[in-house]
C-alpha cells in the first residue's frame, strides 16, 4: 500500500497505516477513503475486494495489468483503467504506465502500475480545494482523469518535436531515420491506443451526468476535460498520419538514390568498356608492325625477300598500310 487517507466534508481526517485499520476507522467515522497502490499483491487486492464487494473480473484486471482503457460499471462501483504517459528527454520515448481505479460510493481506490501518472501530486492538488474534494469520489475521478490528461500535453510536445527531426534526417539522407521512423510510429500506435477510448469513456461518463445526479460544477470540469482529450487524440492521429507521410517520402528519396547509384554504376561501367575498346584497338594497331618486323627479322638464310633491294621499304609501307587499316576500321566503330 503506498497510501490510506479518510475524509470527511473535504478535510483529511485520518491516514492509517494498514488496509485493517482503514477498514475500521471508516466504519467508525463514515467519510471517504481514498486508498493508493503500486503494484499491489493479491491479497491485498482480494481484501479490498472483500471489504468493498468489487467485482471479480475488475479485480482480476488490476491484478493482470495490460488492459486497454474502459470504463464499466458494476453496481455501485465505477471501474476505470488509463493509460497513463510521459515523454522521456534523454532516450527521447514515451514510457506508459497503466492505471486502475475503483470508484464507490464512500471509496477511491487506485491501483499503479507504472510511473505515471505522479498522484501524490494529485492529492495534494485536490487537498488544497476542499470545497471540490467534498464532492466525493467522483471528484477525485475527475481529478485523476485531468492528471492523466495533463500528462499528455508534454508528450504532445516531445513527439512533434521528433517528428520535426525527423524530416530534417529524411532530406539529409540519415541512413538510421527509417528505424527511427518505425519506432516513433510504434509510439504513437500505443499514444492513440491510450488517447482514443478516453473520448468515448468521457462522453460515457457525461452522458450519465442526469441519472447519477451528478454535480453541476463537476460536469464543468469533466466537460473540459473531454475537450482536452478530444484535442489530443486529433493531434495524435495528425502525428500517425504525417508518419505515414513522412515514411512514403523518405521511401521515395531512398529509391531516387539507389536509382542515381544504379545509374552512376552503369555510367562508370560504359565508360570503363569505352576505355578498354581504345587500350584494344591501340594495342592491335601496335601489334601489326611488330608481327611484320618479328617475321621479317628471322635470322633465317632462305627466306623470301631477303636478297629483294626493295624488301625494307616493302616491310615499313606494309606495316604502315596494316596499322592504317586497323585504325580506319577501329575509327569507324567508334573505338577510337
Amino acid at each position: 500500500m503506498v497510501q490510506a487517507v479518510l475524509y470527511q466534508d473535504g478535510i483529511r481526517v485520518s491516514s492509517p497505516a494498514t488496509l485493517a485499520e482503514t477498514y475500521r476507522e471508516l466504519r467508525e467515522k463514515p467519510g471517504m477513503a481514498w486508498i493508493g497502490l503500486a503494484r499491489p499483491t493479491e491479497s491485498e487486492l482480494l481484501s479490498l475486494a472483500a471489504e468493498f464487494d468489487l467485482h471479480p473480473l475488475s479485480v482480476e484486471d488490476a491484478l493482470e495489468a495490460h488492459q486497454r482503457p474502459k470504463l464499466e460499471r458494476y453496481g455501485e462501483t465505477l471501474f476505470v483503467v488509463l493509460r497513463a504517459a510521459r515523454y522521456l528527454d534523454a532516450p527521447e520515448e514515451v514510457d506508459f504506465g497503466e492505471l486502475h481505479v475503483f470508484v464507490g460510493p464512500d471509496f477511491v481506490i487506485t491501483v499503479r502500475h507504472g510511473a505515471a501518472p505522479d498522484l501524490s501530486a494529485v492529492r495534494r492538488r485536490m487537498e488544497e480545494t476542499p470545497e471540490l474534494l467534498k464532492l466525493g469520489p467522483e471528484a477525485v475521478l475527475y481529478a485523476i482523469l485531468d492528471a492523466v490528461v495533463d500528462g499528455y500535453l508534454p508528450v504532445v510536445a516531445g513527439v512533434q518535436n521528433d517528428i520535426d527531426e525527423i524530416e530534417t534526417e529524411v532530406f539529409r539522407g540519415e541512413p538510421a531515420v527509417s528505424r527511427r521512423i518505425y519506432e516513433l510510429s510504434r509510439e504513437v500506435v500505443e499514444f492513440q491506443r491510450a488517447t482514443r477510448p478516453l473520448v468515448g469513456m468521457l462522453h460515457s461518463l457525461m452522458a450519465g451526468f442526469a441519472k447519477y445526479g451528478t454535480d453541476d460544477e463537476l460536469q464543468r470540469y469533466l466537460r473540459d476535460v473531454a475537450d482536452h482529450v478530444t484535442h489530443t487524440s486529433e493531434r495524435v492521429d495528425g502525428f500517425r498520419q504525417a508518419l505515414t507521410d513522412i515514411l512514403a517520402v523518405n521511401a521515395t528519396l531512398v529509391n531516387q538514390q539507389q536509382n542515381a547509384e544504379m545509374r552512376a554504376l552503369a555510367e562508370a561501367g560504359f565508360e570503363q568498356n569505352e576505355e578498354i575498346k581504345r587500350i584494344s584497338s591501340w594495342a592491335a594497331i601496335l601489334f601489326a608492325p611488330t608481327l611484320v618486323g618479328t617475321i621479317y627479322g628471322m635470322n633465317f638464310e632462305h627466306m623470301p625477300e631477303l636478297g629483294w633491294s626493295f624488301g625494307y621499304p616493302f616491310a615499313i609501307g606494309l606495316m604502315g598500310v596494316v596499322c592504317a587499316s586497323l585504325y580506319v576500321i577501329f575509327k569507324g566503330r567508334d573505338w577510337l
